[in-house]
């Protein structure tokens, strides 16, 4: 494939912005509906940080703004003055019925559900994208039956035959051929175990999946792995809403399976860390994807969407995922954390999420060719 030009400058950032601008919307959304669900009120709901650079005030006193600094947003809450959620001298001085409209005042179990509807609303959102496309356009059913196998390729040398079933992959069972193409891929070069079903037989196989460089319309290269077999059978069927919901369900497990892996091997050092991208990364590839056509890009949403959401579940403080392991911790001793252990967690919590930022950043900085370059 030849490689064309990246998007200029203007598009890469019209990109960025119609895909982080809204989820990240949708993202604070989650948490205010579930505020205003258990009655506590909204004080601020900002797009950015730092300055406002415009703003209202609606009638139930929300002031819901737009800030200078567009990388993610907040909901504050009543009472809600610092990171660890403490209640301050203020907030116990408020009279009963008030401090229960503030987040501190309600039930640990409402907080969490408050903490929890953001990245979760990310996730809906996902599903319900990759549903719509299954809704209009069908879903492709293959099973996982071997109909072709490449001469010379790790599948052939294995002993992989046309015919055969494959029934599990590394542990995992198999019901459908693209689930095949999803472990192998983030495997390469790796060890893998597969179990064979070859005329009512089972059979183990181990081997090491190869190595295949893949790239885009647009330059970019990724390093996947590779077996050389192909689907006995592609069947095209048009699904209803119960099946396309399955299918973005489905689909959306499948790309955090993806994601789990992915940390795993960097964790182990089985990926190159220069992997991880940022904000730029991010803006590249929606540039990129936007001039791909829609379809592209609406799935680019629902891509960064599930990540969205599940790198906010992380445990880690000033995350989503830290603020309900702190809830979690408050259940099991039956009393909250320590003002001092708050403290140590949540500035432990973000000097990780800062030196990870300037790690992805410099790694994004370090691939950037110039934009249009």
């Amino acid at each position: 494939m030849t490689p064309i030009h990246a998007p200029g400058l203007l598009i890469t950032l019209t990109g960025f912005a119609l895909v982080l601008g809204p989820l990240v919307f949708i993202h604070e959304l989650g948490h205010y509906l579930a505020g205003r669900l258990f009655g506590v009120r909204a004080d601020v709901f900002s797009i950015g940080f730092g300055k406002e650079l415009l703003g209202w005030t609606d009638r139930r006193g929300t002031r819901w703004k737009l800030s200078v600094l567009p990388l993610g947003g907040y909901v504050q809450f009543a009472g809600d003055s610092n990171a660890a959620g403490q209640p301050s001298a203020e907030w116990l001085a408020l009279p009963a019925s008030e401090r229960a409209q503030t987040l501190q005042g309600r039930p640990l179990w409402q907080r969490a559900l408050i903490v929890l509807a953001g990245p979760v609303t990310n996730l809906l959102v996902a599903v319900l994208i990759i549903a719509g496309f299954a809704l209009a356009y069908g879903t492709w059913v293959e099973p996982p039956v071997i109909g072709r196998v490449e001469a010379g390729s790790v599948a052939q040398k294995s002993g992989l035959r046309v015919g055969d079933r494959i029934v599990s992959l590394n542990g995992t069972a198999i019901d459908r051929f693209q689930s095949i193409g999803l472990i192998v891929s983030t495997h390469p070069g790796e060890h893998m175990d597969i179990v064979l079903d070859r005329g009512g037989r089972r059979i183990p196989v181990g081997l090491v999946s190869a190595v295949k460089v893949q790239s885009d319309q647009f330059g970019n290269t990724q390093a996947i792995g590779f077996l050389g077999v192909g689907p006995a059978s592609v069947e095209h069927r048009p699904v209803g809403p119960i099946g396309a919901l399955a299918e973005g369900v489905g689909r959306t497990r499948d790309i955090i399976g993806m994601t789990v892996t992915g940390i795993q091997q960097i964790v182990t050092g089985r990926r190159d860390a220069r992997e991880l991208g940022g904000p730029i990364k991010i803006a590249r590839y929606s540039g990129e994807q936007l001039v791909s056509g829609w379809q592209n890009f609406v799935s680019f949403i629902a891509l960064i969407s599930i990540n969205l959401g599940f790198v906010n579940l992380l445990p880690i403080p000033v995350l989503d995922g830290g603020h309900l392991m702190l809830f979690a911790i408050e259940a099991i001793r039956r009393k909250p954390v320590s003002q001092r252990g708050l403290e140590l967690a949540f500035g432990t919590g973000l000097a990780l999420v800062v030196a990870l930022m300037l790690f992805v950043t410099f790694n994004d900085a370090g691939s950037l060719k110039l934009f249009g370059g």
